[in-house]
């Protein structure tokens, strides 16, 4: 690796972030961007999504981790930060913004403004950020780019934008096809139009006069050289083999030595000498150091705010796997494992809070939602963990003597046939509707409605409408308890014994309700292998075989037809399972059960409720 001396001044840097609702075409303009530049050589083929490096992030089209990469234009660096859309990883959002002077704010052509869109676009006018609006996608069907812009406008002015945030411009085009333009009929043949924007709308750094400074915002980590610090230098200069003052969020100070110094290079880093004011950078080599500390002056050391994070607003018990299956696929299974594992995790998600409980084994772990969440218990199932997850509660809080919940803005853009039966759903759960607006043949609704409420809700929206709804919500604030909600009205079907699912069994119970588990499956005493076609919780007994006789012939069993299993995902079996039930997560498989196996203890702990 060689070393370079930073050769672009603060004029010829642009730092931005690219913020947008999820699915609005964020990450796939950062690879166009990174394609123009040619950052690539000709003979690389380095496919679609390129900052979405991770597997999960891949598989589910969404954007998890915020990624930094800089691309040379013109004698200009730009440092692009890519942003998850999606609210439940506003932490990341709001982390990274600080590292930004302004924010390419993108925005559907044909949806315009969503709630995500909205979240992100406060955070960004209340950190004084310049905007650049792009309106994607202008080569959708009935799309209308212009009055998405005033929009846009509008929602700017209500969130309190100020009058040069007002008066932004506004780049249209497709980030899909490579191109941007001014006019959103004239197509060009790149996204040069953008860059140039960039380079003139968006302010080069503003360098404060004083001693050293900077904010770390994430963290990364290598196993050659252990934690990096990122962040961006706000002032004065920052040289390797520096020694320098750490001011933690509590004010202590702690003195520690740099050893490298990175700077963002296309997609990778590279070893510099020195590091001016404005630019971001990654330093190793510090110790002990989280996200929200300062680096400062080792003589005259002075703390920048730490960055305030909105508050969690659901939790989710952590247990270790006690399951007859326990210890069959993972390698880390006890509760030492999954307590180093989630403290790890604290120290980059900043959103995330972690809380003992009276049971050793047992862990609270708060967070932003059920997807914010479930990444967490997916990553680490793929890293080799077992564990047991009990049922999402939303956090109450006792404001002013009141008892009071999270509440979210939920939109549903549906067909205008089924629009009746979702009003109806979310009624039902507690949710008033503010709008509801025609657009193309759909219909989207607005409704405000409790956390609690949207727990389950998209299953049942998606089978009601033959999964053709689009649902999206964000946290508005807490307001006093709105009442009981009904929960799921079916019970489980739970297994009377450990053993193999016999299909002729199964057959047999299919007008009982509906079976989670296919043919032939292992399963144990006390796991919920279907859902009860009544309310109540039914025992079944599927290892049954057929006892043959010679009056029948054997050959008759091979008529059996069983309805497929319903097979869930991580975030649908959360949102599924009862109070008294876990989701038991290994590396290949998610199971369902019943907390307390025995069928005696289970009434025995009923009636003690009861």
């Amino acid at each position: 690796m060689y070393i370079c001396r930073a050769k672009y001044t603060m004029e010829n840097i642009r730092n931005i972030a690219i913020i947008a609702h999820v699915d609005h075409g964020k990450t796939t303009l950062v690879d166009k961007i990174l394609h123009h530049c040619q950052l690539f050589r000709d003979n690389e083929t380095k496919g679609e999504l390129i900052l979405d490096n991770n597997d999960l992030e891949r598989e589910r089209g969404i954007t998890i981790l915020s990624k930094n990469v800089s691309v040379p234009y013109k004698g200009t660096k730009i440092n692009i930060i890519d942003t998850p859309g999606h609210a439940d990883f506003g932490g990341e959002v709001e982390r990274v913004l600080n590292m930004a002077d302004g924010v390419l704010l993108l925005v559907d052509a044909f949806e315009g403004p969503m709630p995500q869109t909205r979240f992100v676009l406060q955070k960004a006018i209340n950190l004084k950020l310049k905007p650049i609006v792009v309106v994607n996608k202008v080569d959708k069907e009935n799309c209308t780019p212009e009055e998405v812009y005033e929009s846009v406008f509008d929602l700017m002015f209500e969130l309190g934008a100020e009058e040069w945030q007002l008066d932004f411009p506004v780049v249209y085009g497709s980030a899909k096809n490579n191109w941007m333009s001014d006019d959103w009929k004239k197509q060009t043949d790149s996204v040069e139009p953008l860059l140039d924007a960039v380079i003139t709308h968006i302010p080069a750094p503003k360098v404060a006069e004083g001693t050293t400074q900077m904010l770390i915002t994430s963290l990364d980590f290598s196993s050659f050289t252990g934690r990096i610090a990122i962040g961006r230098l706000h002032r004065g200069v920052l040289q390797a083999s520096d020694t320098v003052s750490l001011v933690k969020r509590d004010g202590s100070v702690v003195k520690s030595k740099i050893k490298e110094l990175l700077v963002f290079d296309g997609l990778g880093r590279k070893k510099v000498n020195e590091v001016k004011a404005g630019d971001l950078c990654a330093v190793v080599g510090l110790e002990d150091f989280e996200i929200g500390d300062t680096i400062a002056d080792a003589e005259f050391p002075e703390g920048l705010p730490a960055i305030a994070i909105d508050e969690p607003t659901m939790s989710m018990l952590f247990t270790i796997n006690d399951s007859p299956f326990f210890g069959k696929e993972g390698k880390f299974v006890t509760s030492r494992h999954i307590k180093d594992r989630l403290e790890r995790e604290l120290e980059r998600n900043l959103a995330m809070r972690l809380e003992p409980t009276d049971a050793a084994d047992k862990f609270m772990v708060f967070g932003r939602g059920v997807l914010h969440l479930s990444v967490l218990i997916e990553t680490m199932r793929r890293e080799g963990y077992e564990l047991q997850i009990g049922q999402p509660q939303v956090i109450i809080k006792e404001i002013d003597g009141k008892k009071c919940e999270p509440v979210e803005e939920l939109s549903i853009d549906l067909p205008e046939g089924v629009s009746g039966k979702a009003v109806e759903m979310v009624t039902m759960r507690k949710g008033e509707m503010l709008a509801m607006e025609p657009k193309g043949g759909r219909m989207v609704c607005s409704f405000k409605i409790p956390s609690r409420g949207i727990i389950g809700l998209r299953n049942q929206l998606l089978t009601a409408t033959a999964g053709e709804a689009i649902m999206n919500h964000r946290f508005i604030a807490f307001e006093p308890y709105k009442g009981e909600i009904p929960g799921r009205i079916n019970g489980s079907l739970i297994s009377m014994e450990k053993g193999t699912a016999i299909p002729y069994s199964l057959d047999k119970l299919q007008d009982r309700g509906k079976f989670f588990i296919p043919p032939n499956a292992e399963i144990y005493t006390g796991q919920v292998i279907g859902e009860n076609s009544r309310a109540d919780d039914l025992v079944v007994n599927v290892t049954k075989t057929k006892k043959l006789s010679n009056v029948r012939a054997s050959g008759t069993d091979d008529k059996v037809k069983l309805a497929p299993p319903i097979t869930f995902s991580l975030e649908e079996a959360l949102e599924y399972i009862q109070k008294d039930e876990y989701v038991e997560v290994t590396p290949n498989s998610l199971r369902l059960r019943k907390i307390y196996l025995d069928e005696n203890e289970r009434k025995r702990r009923g009636k003690q409720l009861g």
